[in-house]
């Protein structure tokens, strides 16, 4: 099977793509294009998925940059490939062409930036921590370092949990709502006691207040489309072992 690529209109004509878990060389639960080193599957497998998700890219399997996600607001500014032990960090910039900037999730907003006129781009792992920690922010800022101008930022969230299947409790909620109260917003009542987070729409008003020029989510939800996305929380409901890791990937 081939690799289905995922893109946007708004990131064009910068070379960029949410992968599906389509066309990956795993097995089991892992079926399809796992690109987590961190996850339970076969090292090599992962590797393979990696290098077709470079050649689609069109840059080396070295030159595909990763860091050690930890839902924090910290961010690598890349030069050159990423060295081994990678840094703990929830997002990448760059303005060297030639690296390609990958982000890895299973239900967390991938995010991609591009400053076409300045040639700087980014990537962002932003969950709900490390949205409300600041990453989103944090790599705009970090792009801002490089050249780029936030008022020509252009940012696609890319497939996350929707809030239809994004179930929370009382504390979740309160806690959003000592951090702003206008964050009631982004909750809709669900059963008995229970709200619904919207993660995406979460994260696409903190990209708009931080003065970017376009920001968007791309509508498709991990959660339920189980043929084309890893779950955390699905694989969670599911009682299974362990979870894929999506990739998004761009590069100048």
């Amino acid at each position: 099977m081939t690799l289905e690529i995922l893109t946007h209109d708004d990131l064009a004509p910068i070379k960029h793509g949410f992968f599906t878990r389509r066309g990956g060389a795993s097995s089991g639960v892992f079926k399809g294009l796992n690109c987590g080193h961190g996850s339970s599957d076969q090292s090599d497998s992962v590797s393979i998925n990696r290098a077709r998700v470079a050649e689609a890219m069109g840059v080396a399997p070295s030159h595909l940059l990763s860091v050690h996600q930890c839902h924090s607001a910290n961010v690598v500014v890349a030069e050159t490939p990423i060295p081994q032990p990678l840094p703990k960090a929830d997002a990448i910039v760059t303005a060297t062409p030639g690296l390609a900037l990958g982000i890895l999730t299973a239900d967390c907003q991938p995010v991609l930036f591009s400053d076409l006129d300045a040639g700087v781009i980014g990537a962002a792992h932003a969950g709900w921590k490390g949205a409300m920690a600041g990453v989103l922010e944090a790599t705009i800022d970090s792009m801002e370092t490089l050249g780029a101008a936030r008022q020509n930022i252009t940012a696609v969230v890319g497939p996350c949990i929707s809030q239809a299947t994004y179930e929370v409790g009382q504390e979740f909620f309160e806690m959003f709502m000592d951090e702003d109260t206008e964050n009631s917003r982004f909750f809709a009542q669900g059963a008995e006691d229970r709200m619904q987070f919207d993660l995406p729409a979460y994260g696409v008003s903190r990209l708009c207040k931080a003065g970017v020029g376009a920001a968007c989510w791309n509508r498709h939800c991990t959660y339920s489309d189980p043929d084309r996305f890893f779950s955390y929380r699905r694989s969670t409901h599911e009682r299974a072992a362990d979870y894929g890791r999506l990739i998004s990937v761009i590069r100048l």
